[in-house]
Protein backbone atom coordinates (compact mmCIF):
# COMPACT_ATOMS: atom_id res chain seq x y z
CA UNK A 1 0.00 0.00 0.00
CA UNK A 2 1.15 3.53 -1.02
CA UNK A 3 1.38 5.93 2.13
CA UNK A 4 4.27 8.39 1.13
CA UNK A 5 4.54 11.18 -0.88
CA UNK A 6 6.66 13.90 -2.41
CA UNK A 7 5.65 17.21 -1.51
CA UNK A 8 7.58 21.11 -1.45
CA UNK A 9 8.67 22.25 2.35
CA UNK A 10 8.03 25.59 1.92
CA UNK A 11 7.65 28.47 -1.16
CA UNK A 12 9.93 28.38 -3.75
CA UNK A 13 10.61 30.65 -7.14
CA UNK A 14 11.95 29.85 -10.71
CA UNK A 15 12.25 32.59 -14.11
CA UNK A 16 12.09 31.68 -17.83
CA UNK A 17 12.60 34.56 -20.21
CA UNK A 18 12.32 34.04 -24.08
CA UNK A 19 12.19 37.13 -26.54
CA UNK A 20 11.42 39.59 -23.73
CA UNK A 21 9.04 38.39 -22.05
CA UNK A 22 9.57 36.94 -18.60
CA UNK A 23 7.68 33.58 -16.57
CA UNK A 24 7.69 33.97 -12.99
CA UNK A 25 6.88 30.67 -11.07
CA UNK A 26 5.65 30.82 -7.55
CA UNK A 27 5.37 27.25 -6.06
CA UNK A 28 3.07 26.59 -2.59
CA UNK A 29 2.57 23.82 -0.52
CA UNK A 30 -1.25 23.29 0.27
CA UNK A 31 -3.42 20.75 1.81
CA UNK A 32 -6.69 22.18 0.20
CA UNK A 33 -8.23 23.01 -2.77
CA UNK A 34 -9.35 26.38 -0.44
CA UNK A 35 -6.02 28.06 -0.39
CA UNK A 36 -5.26 28.62 -4.00
CA UNK A 37 -6.97 31.71 -4.10
CA UNK A 38 -5.85 33.06 -1.47
CA UNK A 39 -2.30 32.44 -2.58
CA UNK A 40 -3.07 33.90 -6.05
CA UNK A 41 -4.53 37.70 -5.03
CA UNK A 42 -1.95 38.95 -3.48
CA UNK A 43 0.39 37.92 -6.84
CA UNK A 44 -1.83 39.84 -8.69
CA UNK A 45 -1.59 42.62 -6.39
CA UNK A 46 1.89 42.77 -5.99
CA UNK A 47 2.54 41.54 -10.52
CA UNK A 48 -0.27 44.16 -11.59
CA UNK A 49 1.49 44.93 -14.31
CA UNK A 50 1.60 40.73 -15.46
CA UNK A 51 -0.55 40.02 -18.40
CA UNK A 52 -1.43 36.26 -17.20
CA UNK A 53 -1.30 34.29 -14.05
CA UNK A 54 -1.73 30.83 -15.32
CA UNK A 55 -1.07 27.85 -12.49
CA UNK A 56 -2.12 24.21 -11.84
CA UNK A 57 -2.27 22.13 -8.64
CA UNK A 58 -1.93 18.80 -7.29
CA UNK A 59 -3.56 17.50 -4.01
CA UNK A 60 -3.55 14.00 -2.49
CA UNK A 61 -1.67 10.60 -3.87
CA UNK A 62 -5.16 9.85 -6.64
CA UNK A 63 -3.43 11.10 -9.68
CA UNK A 64 -7.14 12.79 -10.91
CA UNK A 65 -6.86 15.27 -7.90
CA UNK A 66 -5.83 18.62 -9.95
CA UNK A 67 -6.92 21.38 -11.91
CA UNK A 68 -5.44 23.57 -14.53
CA UNK A 69 -5.83 27.24 -15.46
CA UNK A 70 -4.33 29.05 -18.73
CA UNK A 71 -5.71 32.36 -17.89
CA UNK A 72 -6.67 33.30 -20.83
CA UNK A 73 -3.51 31.81 -22.69
CA UNK A 74 -4.05 29.31 -25.68
CA UNK A 75 -5.87 26.68 -24.09
CA UNK A 76 -3.54 23.90 -22.89
CA UNK A 77 -0.26 25.67 -22.95
CA UNK A 78 -0.17 26.90 -20.07
CA UNK A 79 -1.89 25.42 -16.91
CA UNK A 80 -1.16 21.39 -18.59
CA UNK A 81 2.38 21.89 -19.04
CA UNK A 82 2.88 23.13 -15.09
CA UNK A 83 1.07 20.12 -14.12
CA UNK A 84 2.59 17.70 -16.13
CA UNK A 85 6.39 18.73 -14.70
CA UNK A 86 4.64 18.22 -11.13
CA UNK A 87 3.07 14.77 -12.57
CA UNK A 88 6.65 13.90 -14.27
CA UNK A 89 8.21 15.02 -10.63
CA UNK A 90 5.49 13.00 -8.91
CA UNK A 91 4.80 16.33 -6.32
CA UNK A 92 1.84 16.51 -4.82
CA UNK A 93 -0.13 18.97 -2.34
CA UNK A 94 1.55 21.69 -4.44
CA UNK A 95 0.52 24.89 -6.82
CA UNK A 96 2.43 26.37 -8.85
CA UNK A 97 1.55 29.48 -10.02
CA UNK A 98 3.23 31.22 -13.07
CA UNK A 99 3.24 35.28 -13.65
CA UNK A 100 3.86 36.07 -17.76
CA UNK A 101 4.93 39.54 -18.80
CA UNK A 102 4.58 40.20 -22.19
CA UNK A 103 7.26 40.78 -24.19
CA UNK A 104 5.94 42.17 -27.22
CA UNK A 105 6.94 39.28 -29.26
CA UNK A 106 4.38 36.54 -29.88
CA UNK A 107 6.00 32.83 -28.99
CA UNK A 108 3.47 30.43 -30.51
CA UNK A 109 2.16 27.70 -28.64
CA UNK A 110 5.20 25.32 -28.25
CA UNK A 111 6.98 28.01 -27.32
CA UNK A 112 4.31 28.80 -24.85
CA UNK A 113 4.40 25.13 -23.52
CA UNK A 114 8.29 25.59 -23.61
CA UNK A 115 8.41 28.74 -20.92
CA UNK A 116 5.37 27.45 -18.93
CA UNK A 117 7.18 23.97 -18.08
CA UNK A 118 10.52 25.42 -18.17
CA UNK A 119 9.49 28.36 -15.18
CA UNK A 120 8.06 25.31 -13.27
CA UNK A 121 10.90 23.14 -13.44
CA UNK A 122 13.25 26.87 -12.34
CA UNK A 123 10.97 26.57 -8.90
CA UNK A 124 11.31 23.29 -8.35
CA UNK A 125 14.74 22.38 -9.14
CA UNK A 126 15.50 25.38 -5.90
CA UNK A 127 12.60 23.89 -3.99
CA UNK A 128 12.99 21.37 -0.48
CA UNK A 129 11.31 18.56 -1.85
CA UNK A 130 10.33 16.57 1.11
CA UNK A 131 8.74 12.94 1.90
CA UNK A 132 5.60 12.54 3.91
CA UNK A 133 3.69 9.88 5.31
CA UNK A 134 -0.26 9.39 4.50
CA UNK A 135 -1.65 9.08 7.69
CA UNK A 136 -5.29 8.99 9.09
CA UNK A 137 -6.75 10.38 12.06
CA UNK A 138 -8.70 8.52 14.88
CA UNK A 139 -10.74 9.74 17.49
CA UNK A 140 -11.23 7.04 20.23
CA UNK A 141 -13.46 6.71 23.16
CA UNK A 142 -13.14 5.01 26.30
CA UNK A 143 -14.07 4.80 30.12
CA UNK A 144 -11.55 6.17 32.48
CA UNK A 145 -10.84 2.41 33.26
CA UNK A 146 -9.48 1.66 30.45
CA UNK A 147 -7.41 4.44 30.19
CA UNK A 148 -4.01 1.83 30.97
CA UNK A 149 -4.68 -0.71 28.10
CA UNK A 150 -5.42 2.59 25.39
CA UNK A 151 -2.17 4.06 26.61
CA UNK A 152 -0.39 0.90 26.03
CA UNK A 153 -1.54 0.86 22.45
CA UNK A 154 -0.44 4.08 22.15
CA UNK A 155 2.86 3.35 23.60
CA UNK A 156 3.21 0.47 22.07
CA UNK A 157 3.46 2.16 18.55
CA UNK A 158 4.70 5.23 19.38
CA UNK A 159 1.29 7.28 18.55
CA UNK A 160 1.06 10.86 18.33
CA UNK A 161 -1.65 12.12 20.67
CA UNK A 162 -3.38 15.40 18.94
CA UNK A 163 -6.07 16.02 21.12
CA UNK A 164 -7.47 14.60 24.48
CA UNK A 165 -10.28 15.04 26.94
CA UNK A 166 -9.56 12.43 30.47
CA UNK A 167 -12.41 12.57 32.42
CA UNK A 168 -14.87 9.53 33.51
CA UNK A 169 -15.45 9.36 29.53
CA UNK A 170 -12.10 9.83 28.18
CA UNK A 171 -11.45 10.86 24.42
CA UNK A 172 -8.17 11.08 22.10
CA UNK A 173 -7.46 12.15 18.99
CA UNK A 174 -4.59 10.29 17.39
CA UNK A 175 -2.94 9.86 13.81
CA UNK A 176 -0.73 7.08 12.43
CA UNK A 177 0.90 5.80 9.12
CA UNK A 178 -2.06 4.76 6.45
CA UNK A 179 0.16 1.30 6.67
CA UNK A 180 -0.32 0.64 10.03
CA UNK A 181 -3.97 1.04 10.09
CA UNK A 182 -5.07 -2.67 10.34
CA UNK A 183 -2.48 -3.68 13.05
CA UNK A 184 -3.43 -0.10 15.20
CA UNK A 185 -7.37 -0.65 15.31
CA UNK A 186 -6.94 -4.65 16.09
CA UNK A 187 -5.06 -3.89 19.04
CA UNK A 188 -7.75 -1.12 20.04
CA UNK A 189 -10.52 -3.22 19.18
CA UNK A 190 -9.60 -6.01 21.34
CA UNK A 191 -10.39 -3.84 24.36
CA UNK A 192 -13.79 -3.58 26.16
CA UNK A 193 -16.42 -0.77 26.13
CA UNK A 194 -13.89 1.48 23.51
CA UNK A 195 -15.54 3.51 20.75
CA UNK A 196 -12.97 4.06 17.12
CA UNK A 197 -14.30 6.60 14.88
CA UNK A 198 -12.25 7.61 11.47
CA UNK A 199 -11.65 11.12 11.37
CA UNK A 200 -9.82 12.25 7.98
CA UNK A 201 -6.84 11.54 5.91
CA UNK A 202 -3.27 14.15 6.55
Amino acid sequence: MEDTYKTIKSPSEGLFKDKGSKFLAFAYHIEQEAEVKALIEPLRKEHFKAVHFCYAFRLGLDKTNFRVNDDGEPSGSAGRPILNVLLSKDITNILVVVVRYWGGTLLGVPGLINAYKSATEEALLVADVVEKTVNEVYQVQFEYIQMNDVMKVVKDFDLKIKNQVFDNQCTIEIDFRKSLANQILGKLEKIDNISVEYLRTV
